[in-house]
């Protein structure tokens, strides 16, 4: 009986502090915020003279090519890149990306207020102050019909299907390593080069190799979806991936900074089945030797 009631006293103690202190503690070092918004609400109001129309693809594609492709590739469609990684680094502060994949990766909204005003749309007119301008100009002086043209044209070429490296490639990888996805190689190395973006960024974006775990995947979704939820005035924009594609990215982080999240999962309903039986044989064995004593 004696060890019966210690044992109550210990499954207290572990219930309070899991159930009373670590969530508190965790209220204190994670704020909630709210929850990913993959319709960029605050973004409908600009752009609604955009979404309203119907893009032309043949139009836009004329758009693209004059307007962009000067700085960006678009590889699947024969245009490659200008420059090498650190040549336009150099030139931009940070790779422009490769706008194959744009229309899978982004909301549509989203491309819409980014061409429009990417300063603005990624949430970064903080950092663009005393004459300091966004690498990319903005556009607002298209018209909406031309902005809805470019939007459909990207969608038109953009990839159906995208496995999660890739996703995560065009996404992340302009600013982020990821080492452990390939630390012999190195092939998962960020494209911009560490001077280029920490002179851009202000600091060296973190490896995410270990994100994962480190940061948890509620706090990574929230972050990835509005940064400035949890660190207001941080340099990283808002990045503007649609629902499906950021959970790509968080489950690459998951396969490469927790793989054996499966079979841990599995395991622990058998570990505590275990400690069960092998609690009951103890208490068994004890009375058992202990019989006599009494």
């Amino acid at each position: 009986m004696k060890e019966l009631k210690v044992l109550a006293v210990v499954v207290a103690l572990t219930l309070i502090t899991y159930w009373g202190v670590e969530p508190f503690a965790h209220s204190q070092m994670h704020p909630h915020v709210d929850a990913a918004d993959f319709k960029f609400k605050d973004l409908k109001e600009d752009v609604a003279d955009v979404t309203s129309l119907k893009g032309n693809a043949t139009a836009g594609e004329a758009l693209v090519t004059a307007n962009c492709t000067a700085c960006h590739s678009i590889k699947t469609k024969g245009y490659p890149e200008i420059m090498d990684h650190a040549s336009s680094a150099a030139a931009y502060g940070v790779t422009p990306p490769d706008l194959g994949s744009a229309g899978k990766l982004y909301d549509a909204s989203y491309l819409a207020a980014f061409i429009k005003n990417p300063a603005k749309a990624s949430q970064v007119e903080h950092k663009f102050v005393d004459g300091r301008t966004h690498p990319m100009p903005g556009y607002d002086w298209m018209q909406p019909q031309e902005i809805a043209d470019m939007v459909a044209y990207l969608q038109s070429i953009a990839p159906e299907e995208m496995s999660n490296k890739e996703v995560f490639t065009d996404a992340c990888q302009r600013c982020h390593s990821i080492k452990y996805a390939d630390m012999q190689k190195g092939t998962m190395a960020a494209f911009t080069p560490d001077d280029n973006i920490k002179a851009y960024m202000g600091k060296l974006p973190p490896d995410l190799s270990q994100h994962i775990k480190s940061r948890g995947h509620e706090y990574l979704e929230t972050f990835i979806n509005k940064p400035q939820k949890h660190l207001e005035g941080t340099a990283m924009p808002r990045v503007g991936l649609n629902e499906e594609s950021q959970a790509q990215v968080i489950t690459y982080l998951e396969e490469v900074g927790d793989s054996s999240k499966k079979q841990r999962e599995e395991l622990g309903p058998k570990f505590l089945i275990y400690l069960v039986i092998f609690a009951i044989f103890a208490i068994l064995w004890k009375k058992s030797k202990w019989r006599d004593v009494h």
